[in-house]
């Protein structure tokens, strides 16, 4: 887990965060000294929807203040539910002449605090009920008999069908059996590589690198079971819906789930995960619903929802729509529109499930195949293609090397783009040598480059536009002089000229700049000077290891401090590097 934070406790930090929030939500208003967030526009004759709980879950529950979702939140210290006098300002912040909800997560602080709430609500005369909002399913009915389950980000589903439904003006009545019902049809599974860590307070208990926590909460407490070695992300997933959906385990069968239900699915991220992960989580669980328990989600929300701080976690949420429908007598179209209905609440995913119009060109065929050149050009000679296969060969090989120089100076994703790309150029070497394939200059020139332009960063687009420039000029040259065109060092070095130059109208950076164009441009020129293929890579390489200390004028490394620039305190720019060992591996091969 990470330890380090800008603010050394957080004292003063909840505070700062809900001004920020309401700075940037004009429809939102503070009571700073209750740390109460509330609507300025939620009417009294509206269902009043009020929530909260300990700080450290942001966005929740201040994020989902606003029209259609909660008209307050109190917002208690770190991990610690608010206190009475804290339920009790956003209660009289937010006053309803129809009647006021409060939705609790189901932790012993909350229920006591927003318990006696109620209790000093009605005794003031306010129309006034609780929903327990409780619906994890990892610890199941033994271990939770007592307290029940925790609530868990499914109780976000639950403030969006009740808020939803108050801002229609459905009556109080309906909108607490909504908000009971809604919590029974849920059904959550929280999963941590790690705990989370609170700014000032003593390192927590750490989990093992080669391990993940299943059914783990979301305030450090500990999960159902440690799992090692690690198993892979299908694996855990597998897992966690054997204990959201099979019917099979009484102990935690607690709503039942059939094919032709409308299912809505939440992936809430713990606050440590990045987006890319998340979202990766996110479609192996939807493929494994669809192929393993036949369940194809009408709605999925995915991203930071309820967070444990910074918990490296997640957990899926699965509600039934139309067990809630069922009982509430109602269409499961009625429902779903109440998680449609637009919220300012900012926090709320802005997915896209509104009906569209497609565009009827996008059934067209847009392809540009039908342009293609038509001329296959000489016969690939008979070296070729093995040469291309020990490059590739050499350049995967060095791909450590690459690696560790671009963590040096970058991101590190150069030795793995090159290492991707050699394998996409293997690939299609390996189509073109099928029966049914040419082994023609050009349709290889035309497989290669479409291998390179498979791969991102400037280094791809550099070398998939020198490619393409010389595949065009190496075309004009044929086409000028088809029954004296000879495929040679020469005739290659001729083409290789105009298309470095093409190049280079599209990028500044050249010699001394640290780039692979160090070891591209001597290239290019020494072989359309000369002839020699040898000798030209033999530049390339020169201009390669010329990079090593060299202060870079493009890319990443240009950001690298100026005293890492000296000389020897740089590795060569792993671009130039890669095309170096590239190009002597075609040579030896």
């Amino acid at each position: 887990m990470s330890t380090k934070h800008f603010f050394p406790h957080t004292e003063g930090v909840v505070v700062q965060a809900l001004n920020s929030l309401v700075a940037r939500n004009q429809h939102l208003g503070l009571d700073e000294p209750n740390r109460v967030v509330f609507s300025k526009a939620h009417p009294p004759s509206q269902v009043t929807v009020i929530s909260g709980g300990g700080s450290g879950h942001e966005p929740a529950w201040s994020g989902y203040v606003g029209e259609g979702m909660l008209a307050a939140a109190a917002c208690g210290d770190v991990f610690a539910s608010p206190s009475t006098k804290q339920i009790m300002a956003a209660i009289k912040n937010v006053p309803s002449d129809v009647g006021i909800i409060l939705c609790i997560t189901n932790y012993t602080g909350d229920k006591l605090h927003f318990g006696l709430a109620c209790e000093k609500g009605l005794a003031l005369g306010y129309n006034i009920s609780v929903v327990n909002m409780a619906e994890d399913a990892s610890l199941g009915r033994k271990k939770s008999e007592l307290v029940g389950r925790r609530g868990l980000a499914g109780n976000l589903l639950v403030l969006k069908l009740v808020g939803a439904a108050a801002q229609l003006g459905w009556t109080f009545e309906r909108c607490l059996k909504l908000g009971n019902l809604g919590n029974d049809q849920l059904v959550t599974m929280g999963t941590s590589l790690d705990h989370c860590h609170v700014p000032g307070r003593t390192h927590h208990e750490a989990v093992p690198d080669d391990a993940v926590v299943l059914g783990m909460g979301i305030h450090n407490e500990p999960g159902l079971r440690t799992v090692s070695p690690m198993p892979s992300a299908e694996d855990i997933v597998k897992e966690m819906f054997l204990y959201l959906l099979d019917q099979s385990d009484a102990d935690r069968a607690f709503v039942k789930f059939e094919p032709k239900d409308d299912v809505v699915m939440l992936i809430n991220n713990f606050g440590g995960l990045s987006g890319l992960e998340l979202e990766a989580l996110t479609n192996i669980c939807l493929v494994q619903l669809k192929r393993d328990w036949k369940i194809i989600p009408s709605r999925v929300y995915a991203g930071v929802m309820e967070t444990s701080l910074n918990g490296p976690g997640f957990s899926i949420t699965l509600g039934n729509i139309s067990g809630i429908a069922r009982i509430m007598e109602t269409k499961t179209s009625e429902i779903i529109s109440l998680l449609d209905l637009p919220t300012t609440a900012p926090a709320w995913p802005k997915n896209g499930y509104a009906p569209i119009k497609e565009s009827a060109s996008l059934a067209k065929n847009t392809s540009d195949e039908s342009k293609a050149p038509a001329a296959q050009g000489p016969i690939t000679p008979e070296s070729l293609i093995p040469s291309l296969r020990h490059a590739c060969a050499a350049a995967i090989k060095a791909e450590p090397l690459i690696t560790k120089y671009d963590i040096q100076m970058g991101d590190g994703d150069c030795g793995e783009a090159v290492e991707f790309v050699c394998h996409r150029i293997v690939s299609k070497l390996d189509e073109l040598l099928s029966p049914a394939s040419s082994t023609h200059i050009f349709p290889l020139l035309d497989r290669i480059i479409d291998a390179v332009e498979d791969t991102g960063g400037s280094l791809g687009a550099i070398v998939s536009i020198l490619l393409t420039a010389f595949s065009n000029s190496l075309r004009a040259l044929e086409k000028a002089n088809p029954k004296g065109f000879t495929l040679d060092a020469q005739t290659v070095g001729n083409a290789v000229g105009p298309a470095m130059e093409n190049l280079k109208l599209y990028t500044s950076a050249r010699v001394g700049d640290r780039t692979v164009m160090d070891a591209l441009i001597p290239f290019c020129g020494s072989l359309e000077k000369n002839g020699d293929f040898g000798q030209a890579v033999a530049e390339a390489e020169k201009g390669a290891k010329a990079t090593a200390g060299m202060k870079a004028r493009f890319g990443r490394a240009t950001y690298v401090a100026d005293d890492k620039a000296q000389e020897g305190d740089m590795p060569p720019d792993p671009g130039a590097f890669a095309a170096g060992v590239f190009l002597r591996g075609l040579v030896e091969g």
